[in-house]
């Protein structure tokens, strides 16, 4: 293993951070025409260590097992969180990030709700640089792959005790990812089961939001659908988010989604860039509180015409099929000139680099 100085950016406040390089790269044994989603990993990973109120010893290191007592507060009481982005590859082989400053932002809202340490924007800009500068070739050159990029932190404290942790343990694995839904997907809304509650956690990206979700997901999926449009915990009357991402609809020509003063929602960067897009095109966007029965009569009259889901891992997800209450609502087919195509192709092309990034989302990795 061979241990190597690289330079840090120009970001305030770099640090040093050690760097430990592969003997021999995996890359050759990768399909990158072929690639499963989360299920092949990058040569390299960093790890850093929260203890006695600082964070120590950044490392870049192979990737590999980590070494932990079973007594770990994160297996006990759930204080874990993680984010996701994403690395694309432009026509000329140079690298970029989809607007990390946007997921250090949120990553650090989700530490303080759960309890954990924030992360410095120059330990965690700098760490991202130099893993993809390391790992750049890991970026897929096949149009609609990327890298995924999964920073994640938990509680290491060993102790069997309900008390906030005072150690912790942040990481970021890299892996390359085709789409994460291959075809457009059938959704249900979901009547009984809830994901989030006002006053709870649903705003952040904590693991136990996934853990609790579960078991809902895998009833509709027993029953042939891919994934469930959540509701409002006290009634189920309002739409709230999907599974795996934030939703929007094609009502009547304008894109409907629902808003985030609930603080149920979490505040997707994707949801936001989306957005954003639309309304640079003169698409009008409704963010609002949209009623279960208004969306349903809306499917069953023919006025919702398009819906689809927006995340980092999904991207973009064309919905084929709504199901409520044992009655299934077909939407009509994608075609060139509807808005999530537009909307889609024009996110990939800033991220790649095929047209002007007027937005200044990408981040160039040096």
């Amino acid at each position: 293993m061979e241990i190597i100085d690289m330079p840090t950016s120009s970001t305030e406040n770099s640090v040093q951070i050690k760097v430990s390089k592969i003997d021999k790269s995996r890359i050759e044994e990768v399909d990158f025409n072929n690639i499963p989603f989360g299920k092949i990993f990058s040569d390299h990973m960093f790890v850093v260590d929260y203890k006695d109120g600082q964070w120590n010893d950044p490392e870049i290191r192979p990737f590999g097992n980590l070494s932990l007592s079973p007594a770990i507060s994160a297996l006990h009481y759930g204080q874990a969180i993680f984010e996701g982005l994403k690395a694309y590859k432009d026509g000329s082989g140079n690298v970029s990030v989809f607007r990390p400053l946007d997921n250090h932002t949120r990553f650090n809202s989700s530490a303080k709700r759960m309890c954990m340490p924030t992360l410095p924007e120059g330990l965690f800009m700098d760490a991202l640089n130099q893993l993809l500068t390391l790992d750049r070739e890991w970026v897929p050159p096949v149009d609609g792959c990327a890298l995924y990029i999964r920073p994640v932190m938990f509680a290491t404290t060993a102790e069997i005790k309900v008390k906030t942790s005072e150690e912790f343990k942040f990481a970021i694995m890299t892996c390359p990812v085709g789409p994460y839904y291959p075809k457009p997907v059938r959704v249900v809304i979901e009547t009984h089961f809830a994901r989030a509650m006002e006053g709870g956690i649903g705003y952040a990206k904590a693991a136990g939001n996934y853990g609790a979700a579960l078991y809902p997901a895998q009833q509709a999926q027993e029953r042939g659908y891919d994934q469930l449009i959540w509701t409002d915990s006290k009634e189920h009357k309002y739409i709230e988010e999907s599974g795996t991402m934030n939703i929007m609809f094609v009502i009547d020509g304008k894109l409907h989604t629902p808003s985030l003063e609930t603080n149920t929602i979490l505040e997707g960067i994707t949801r936001d860039s989306v957005i954003r897009i639309a309304e640079s095109k003169g698409i009008e966007v409704l963010e609002r509180r949209i009623l279960v029965e208004e969306l349903v009569d809306y499917c069953r009259s023919g006025e919702c015409t398009e819906a689809f889901g927006v995340g980092t891992a999904a991207t973009l997800a064309s919905i084929a099929t709504i199901g409520y209450n044992g009655e299934d609502f077909d939407l009509p087919p994608i075609g060139d000139d509807s808005i999530s195509t537009i909307l889609m192709d024009e996110l990939s092309n800033i991220r790649t680099g095929k047209i002007r990034d007027e937005y200044g989302w990408m981040m160039p990795i040096s």
